[in-house]
């Protein structure tokens, strides 16, 4: 059974389960399991099976395809709030992960077993539409990556990136080179080519844009 303080933080990112009579809600918590987990720490690898659905209360994942050669392309982020809709996926078709998940900021999370989740879905309708909303929102951020990476060239998505990031920037080439699922040595000279047209300054894992209309121009061409 979850504490008060993971309760109400819990009820705060996923309000829909607010919504289940009180005695429903400690019934389906009673086996639900609470996990802290540090950055790094690998959630689920490829053709492992899906424990139970995921719920955030802090930190985040990356959700990455990864190639035989260990290139990467992030698909996309969990956050507080959200899930992942490759697990609701893996326990609404009962088959494998195809992808991985790593803890990208320490995170706690409370993991609902499969037969919990199950339940809910079936029961609970707002919860059903949340994540049935959560797979179209997911699907639309899949399809813009797939375009991206079938039909803009990898100058425009990094400018791209560099745009969408809180400035300055604190990360490492091989970082960025993973979530464009590129090569770390790509990312590298064109972010030296950015540095030498002025558009932006390079630290040690640190970027500053110095020229963002340069970059937004190069994004939309």
């Amino acid at each position: 059974m979850l504490n008060a303080d993971l309760r109400s933080r819990l009820l705060q990112h996923y309000p829909t389960l607010g919504e289940l009579p009180a005695a429903e809600l400690d019934a389906l918590l009673a086996n639900a399991m609470v996990m802290p987990l540090a950055a790094g720490t690998v959630l689920f690898d490829e053709n492992q099976p899906c424990q139970g659905f995921p719920m955030l209360l802090s930190g985040s994942i990356r959700v990455i395809k990864a190639s035989a050669n260990g290139r990467e392309l992030q698909l996309y982020r969990v956050m507080p709030g959200e899930s992942c809709i490759l697990t609701s996926s893996c326990l609404l078709g009962h088959t494998r992960y195809h992808a991985r998940g790593i803890v990208e900021q320490t995170l706690e999370m409370v993991l609902l077993p499969a037969p919990a989740f199950h339940a809910l879905l079936g029961k609970q309708e707002s919860f059903r539409n949340y994540v049935f909303h959560l797979f179209s929102d997911r699907l639309t951020d899949l399809m813009q990556l797939v375009t991206a990476v079938a039909f803009q060239k990898l100058d425009q998505r990094l400018a791209a990136l560099l745009l969408a990031k809180p400035a300055p920037l604190h990360t490492t080439h091989q970082a960025i080179a993973d979530e464009l699922g590129s090569a770390r040595e790509m990312v590298s000279r064109l972010l030296k080519g950015f540095a030498d047209q002025g558009w932006l300054r390079l630290g040690r894992e640190n970027i500053e844009v110095t020229d963002r209309e340069a970059l937004k121009k190069l994004a939309a061409d």
